[in-house]
């Protein structure tokens, strides 16, 4: 172990938190950071892991290094499992129990210096407790030392959150790497590909093989595909912990370890020559529209990349397989999103209500949390009793000290006897199927996870005693808006009463009603991955905050429906029709109805597109107060001209016309007609319709109605001229002007000339400026 890189600078670390009281290190994996550091600092030493099976593993290699048993002088701490004793001088713990135990102890009394390693992976409870430790340390404890370890960090932005700390870099002796790339095949899946990368992995070298997938899914799917010659290891951090310490044994025959990101960072994996890189890694998110929140699968960080490509290159060259296209390389993000930016972040405001901050702008952030999703988790807090006019009420700190989601603490508080539940809802790998009831009896009975859920149950604080608890009312309770109904009879689709609709897979029946513990948005529509039967009296008592009984008015379907209506959140539980609506609500829903369906629901007479292209050319012209009539302007005046409109029917029915008449104010409306007339007389005496729908406006007349006419003719008080389309006998168009004396002139002589012979019974004149104007273009026989 003396000849680790980090050896050399153990003396300068320990100088530099001496002197300085924080300081950040950056080493490589592989260099003995997270085991040679903690015992080379005095004092009582906590270090901070971000996964429980890293703090175990970390603290079994130095006690194994000191020649002790883990819970001597090195122990560990992590949820439902602790090895220490009063020798203890280096525990090492996780994240989110160690802002438990800040919570409980600001001073972190009797602690000398706090690790915070693998800061790079920056999970959400490492994020809080950095900034946790900076307030402490500014305020109660100037004595308190910390060191922030990365193997890969923007370590400049850390040290200065760290007080302008100073930075140690560790060169690392990881021995060379070789990089092959082995893409997926068109319509391959994941599993697919990392199979094939893992036999020719076997294929091309000695040494294990350690697998990188995104979930414990994608192990069983790949584990079930491969058959080779070498023992198939699981590692996972939902696993038993013996099985997670079998892992990280070396094996008699060689091994592949299938794993999740759990074997990034803090711990090695013996005689691993070679890694398989899936390139995916599974993150919380949360969508807050829909309601949902979970974990989803995304593309890994150029910095994990590289993280574990370096895993295969620990104790002696190595190979790393690619699971990926060699171009992609160079479109992966830099380094991991943080967690703060993506998660669901109503535990971190109940942690922050707790320390006294409920915003966190008293705090120093890596990151800052996003406003937005804070004051969403806030108002959940609210919801849930944990917070009253912004600050924790004592219900909020009972909640907390639960060390579970503030959903799943108000399901214990709330629910004595719940802890059989909560475990589950906690940990849905421990459910074999979507039916959380039948998990129950499964685990009861005794299944591959019924040890681990006991000891969750115990860690609760519950026993199994139970049975009696309903799980849809425990699962209401934690996720009232996710309590679902039957859109109708047969049907496989429920609506939540968030307002989010999701599909039930089979494995439940068709209950009416369904308490959804979780579900996956595929990008079209969620999908129910574990729920428990409801019915609506167990739905009711488990949301009673989201039952409403009001009268509704408003534009749904085509029409105004008025009725009073009892809702859990967005289900209708019952509804009878309003008689008597408001008139005031009437309103405001047609103006709702023609917002949001616009104009289609009036019916537009030819007389009424008349007006309307009249009065949009008197706008364009003359302005103000000349109405504009485009879609979104005739739609702003709805409340003047659809005033009385109660309905779809009475819409439709509307005289538009003199609706958009109405648009008009005195004096001017009394020119209307006189500024763009519906109809000009020519010099035959015929009122011919003017076509306003045209720019410029036309007038379609036949050729001899005009004869005599040497003016055209104008609207809008002179400023537009009227184009005159003039017609043959037959109403065809024979020739287009808006100078008629210059086509007397000019154009007629050849128009003349070719519908003479066409047409040799109408009068076709020399000179028809000269000529009657007539209605009738035959020529009559003289009597």
């Amino acid at each position: 172990m003396s000849d680790l890189p980090v050896s050399a600078a153990l003396p300068e670390i320990a100088a530099a938190l001496a002197a300085h009281g924080t300081a950040v290190l950056v080493a490589p994996p592989g260099t003995g950071k997270t085991t040679l550091v903690p015992p080379a600092l005095p004092g009582r030493v906590v270090v901070a892991e971000p996964r429980r099976i890293a703090a175990r593993a970390a603290a079994a290699r130095m006690a194994a290094l000191a020649g002790e048993p883990v819970g001597a002088s090195v122990g560990y701490a992590v949820r439902g499992d602790r090895k220490v004793s009063k020798d203890t001088r280096i525990e090492v713990v996780t994240s989110g129990l160690l802002v438990r135990r800040l919570q409980s102890d600001p001073e972190l009394s009797g602690v000398d210096t706090v690790v915070l390693d693998e800061c790079h992976e920056r999970h959400l409870d490492a994020d809080l407790l950095l900034a946790l430790l900076l307030d402490a340390r500014d305020g109660l404890r100037p004595d308190l030392r910390i060191l922030a370890t990365s193997a890969t960090v923007a370590a400049d932005r850390l040290a200065v959150l760290l007080g302008d700390a100073p930075v140690i870099q560790v060169p690392g002796v990881a021995h060379p790497v070789s990089v092959a790339y082995v893409p997926p095949v068109r319509g391959e899946r994941l599993d697919g590909v990392v199979t094939r990368a893992v036999r020719r992995a076997l294929s091309e070298g000695d040494g294990d093989v350690l697998v990188f997938l995104p979930g414990a899914k994608e192990i069983r799917w790949v584990g079930a595909a491969l058959d080779v010659d070498a023992d198939v290891v699981v590692l996972h951090g939902r696993l038993p912990s013996g099985e997670q310490d079998a892992a990280l044994r070396p094996g008699a025959r060689r091994r592949v370890v299938l794993a999740t990101a759990v074997a990034e960072s803090s711990l090695t994996v013996p005689g691993v020559r070679a890694v398989v890189d899936a390139g995916q890694a599974r993150v919380p998110r949360v969508d807050h529209g829909r309601g949902l929140s979970g974990l989803v699968t995304v593309r890994v960080s150029a910095a994990v990349a590289e993280q574990r490509a370096g895993r295969a290159g620990r104790e002696a060259p190595g190979r790393v397989y690619r699971c990926w296209p060699e171009h992609e390389q160079s479109t992966l993000p830099r380094y991991p999103e943080p967690e703060i930016r993506t998660a669901d972040l109503t535990g971190l405001a109940l942690e922050l209500a707790c320390w006294g901050t409920p915003d966190g702008a008293a705090l120093r952030w890596w990151d800052a949390p996003p406003p937005g999703p804070l004051a969403a988790a806030r108002a959940t807090l609210t919801a849930l009793g944990a917070l009253r006019d912004g600050e924790v009420t004592a219900r909020g700190r009972e909640m907390s000290r639960l060390g579970v989601h503030p959903r799943l603490a108000r399901a214990l508080v709330d629910c004595p006897g719940s802890a059989e539940v909560v475990a589950v809802l906690d940990d849905d790998t421990l459910a074999a199927g979507i039916d959380l009831a039948a998990a129950l009896r499964a685990l009861r009975r005794g299944s591959p996870n019924t040890q681990r859920w006991r000891r969750e149950v115990r860690r609760l604080g519950g026993r199994e005693s139970g049975r009696d608890v309903d799980p849809a009312l425990v699962t209401g309770l934690a996720f009232p808006e996710r309590l679902a109904r039957r859109r109708a009879v047969g049907s496989r689709s429920y609506l939540m009463a968030g307002g989010t609709a999701v599909d039930l897979p089979d494995g439940l029946g068709e209950p009416e009603w369904l308490a959804v513990a979780s579900a996956d948005w595929t990008g079209r529509v969620g999908v129910v991955r574990l729920a428990a039967a409801a019915d609506e009296e167990t739905a009711v008592r488990a949301a009673p905050a989201l039952l409403v009984e009001e009268d509704e008015v408003r534009w749904a379907d085509g029409d105004v429906v008025a009725r009073r209506v009892r809702r859990l959140g967005a289900i209708v539980l019952r509804e009878r029709p309003l008689a008597d609506p408001p008139s005031a609500a009437v309103r405001a829903a047609v103006r709702d109805g023609l917002a949001k369906e616009g104009l289609a629901l009036v019916r537009m007479s030819d007389q009424a597109k008349s007006v309307r292209a009249r009065l949009a050319l008197l706008h364009r012209v003359l302005g103000d107060p000349w109405p504009a009539m485009d879609d979104a302007a005739v739609l702003a005046a709805a409340e003047t001209w659809a005033a009385g409109a109660r309905n779809a029917a009475d819409l439709r029915g509307l005289d538009m016309a003199s609706a958009l008449r109405s648009l008009v104010p005195w004096p001017e409306a009394g020119r209307f007609d006189e500024l763009a007339p519906e109809r000009i007389t020519v010099p035959s005496g015929s009122r011919v319709r003017v076509d306003y729908t045209a720019d410029p406006p036309a007038l379609p007349v036949k050729i001899q109605e005009v004869f005599g006419w040497t003016a055209s003719p104008t609207v809008a008080d002179g400023r537009v001229p009227v184009v005159l389309h003039l017609l043959s006998p037959a109403g065809r168009p024979a020739a287009v002007t808006g100078d008629l004396a210059g086509f007397w002139r000019t154009g007629y002589r050849q128009v003349r000339a070719e519908l003479r012979g066409r047409y040799p019974r109408h009068r076709w004149p020399e000179d028809p400026t000269a000529a009657e104007p007539t209605r009738h273009t035959i020529q009559r026989p003289r009597r």
